[in-house]
């Protein structure tokens, strides 16, 4: 098994994905600040393409914000059995605590998922102090957080597949 360095990271451009290119994936999006999510979906559903994921075998749902995130993750696992799974989501501080909530459960729960079913699942939930900083890590031109969201389910979704012993 090839492991790159971890002190150089992961050249993606040079990378290629023969077991991850070959599986279903899901991105589930929340609704709520669609205007920062949308561009993230694209980024995404881009990255997915690179990798030579053909579109039949990526779907996308809709949920109405981050907080639903991992509900929707560990029932789209149940049903579909995909390979990995985007959850994308934008969650932009306030003047209430409410921020500080919605973002912990929703880390929290992706992460409980991830490891419950063992199915990858990439924490792609922006969580800014302001609606300028979720534009521009949303950008598809700038940060591409879904792009990033994407890859790094495909590496994972990579590893497993090339791990020895028994799936």
């Amino acid at each position: 098994m090839n492991t790159p360095n971890s002190n150089k990271g992961i050249d993606y451009e040079s990378t290629s994905f023969p077991h991850a290119m070959q599986r279903t994936y899901v991105v589930v999006a929340a609704r709520f600040n669609a205007f920062v999510v949308d561009p993230m979906v694209e980024g995404a559903l881009r990255a997915l393409r690179e990798a030579g994921v053909l579109d039949e075998r990526v779907f996308v749902c809709r949920v109405p914000g981050a907080f639903e995130l991992p509900l929707a993750a560990q029932s789209i696992i149940q049903r579909l059995k995909p390979a990995g799974v985007i959850a994308l989501g934008a969650v932009i501080r306030g003047g209430t605590p409410h921020f500080d909530y919605v973002c912990a459960e929703c880390a929290r729960g992706i992460n409980d998922v991830s490891l419950r079913t063992g199915v990858p699942v990439a924490f792609g939930v922006l969580t800014t102090d302001n609606e300028e900083q979720a534009v521009e890590r949303a950008a598809l031109d700038r940060g591409d957080k879904g792009g990033e969201a994407a890859r790094a389910v495909l590496e994972m979704v990579e590893l497993q597949a090339s791990l020895p012993g028994p799936t």
